[in-house]
Formats: C-alpha cells, sequence, structure tokens
C-alpha cells in the first residue's frame, strides 16, 4: 500500500534524532515528510534551514495553505499548530495543546483525519506526552505507527507514554526507523 504522508512528532532531543532520520533517507523518497518539533514561540526561523544540511530532501517551512508533495520535507513554523488537509497543510493559532504549540498530536490527528490508512506516524524522543493521542488516531484510522525505543531517546517520556498507550506497530532504535521507513513507502 503507498503511504502519501509520514508524519514526525519529537521534543526534547528532537534535532539530533531528526537529523539521524533525514540523513538515512535517499533522495526520491516516495512520501511526504511533516514535523513537529516542540521549540520557543519566539525561537528563530532557521529549524529548516539546518535540517537541510543532512538531507538532499527540499526542507521547508510550512506556510499556509501549501500544497503537500512527496519527497519533501516540511516542518511546523514556531507558535503555530501544523495541520493535514486532504493535498495541502493549513496552519493555526488555536489555543497550545499539552502546553504546545505546535502540537504533535494536532499534526498526527490532522494526518489521520486526511489520509487515514496511507499515513505513517512517528513518535520520536520527547519530555511530555504530546503525541500519544494522535498516535493512536492514525492506528485507528488504520495508519502505521513506528515509536523510537525509549532506550535510544534523550527523554524517554514520550516514547514510553506512546508504547504504553498505543499497540504501535513498531518500536525501533533510531539507527533503523529510516530504513524502515524507505521500506514500508517503497511502490509495491
Amino acid at each position: 500500500m503507498p503511504f502519501d504522508l509520514v508524519a514526525i512528532g519529537t521534543s526534547l532531543g528532537g534535532l539530533s534524532a531528526l537529523r539521524t532520520i533525514l540523513q538515512a533517507l535517499p533522495n526520491g523518497f516516495p512520501a511526504a515528510i511533516a514535523i513537529v518539533q516542540h521549540r520557543h514561540k519566539e525561537s528563530a526561523n532557521i529549524l529548516a534551514t539546518y535540517l537541510q544540511q543532512f538531507t538532499s530532501l527540499p526542507v521547508s517551512e510550512v506556510e499556509d495553505k501549501q500544497e503537500i508533495l512527496r519527497g519533501q520535507v516540511y516542518i511546523a513554523p514556531a507558535d503555530y499548530h501544523l495541520l493535514v488537509e486532504p493535498g495541502y497543510f493549513s496552519l493555526s493559532t488555536d489555543d497550545p495543546v499539552s502546553y504546545a504549540r505546535p502540537s504533535i498530536d494536532v499534526l498526527l490527528e490532522s494526518a489521520a483525519d486526511a489520509y487515514a490508512n496511507r499515513t505513517v506516524g512517528i513518535v520520536l524522543t520527547g519530555a511530555n506526552q504530546d503525541g500519544v493521542q494522535g498516535l493512536a488516531a492514525i492506528k485507528q484510522q488504520g495508519g502505521i505507527t513506528i515509536v523510537q525505543s525509549p532506550e535510544t531517546a534523550d527523554s524517554p517520556v514520550l516514547p514510553t507514554a506512546a508504547i504504553a498507550a498505543v499497540a504501535v506497530d513498531w518500536v525501533l532504535p533510531l539507527g533503523q526507523i529510516a530504513a524502515h521507513l524507505v521500506q514500508l513507502c517503497q511502490p509495491c
């Protein structure tokens, strides 16, 4: 089954984890990748520039109503929720969810609504439980769920909570996630 979207959520320790995953993905990766990394609302908009150093895939910070294209990496802007609609992204300044904006739950839940079983949801290292409900929504809609093994996470709180709350498909060490994604997303 082809996957249209890989939705990744991370918090404390996430920059290192994202770098590890992105640098291992091949040019021409066949799905779009949307990322929420918790960060301060006034942080400079340099996350996309930073991550671009580690991947040949185009990396950009999302603009409202931006089209979702395969083989591209999209980053939620600071202080905006990133929502997935069929074929495009939208941004919101609604109240923080789990004390976060952008919220991992908002990204994952909207991805589940928009792409259902054509979504891969990934939860990485993090210091709170934002992302657990969203991962459950992807699983409920028939999507695939992956959680970074807590032993390889800088902060195991989020991965541990996700594993406890959701019957995830795979719990993988950080170093194996990209290879598994490539295998999952290969065209039949």
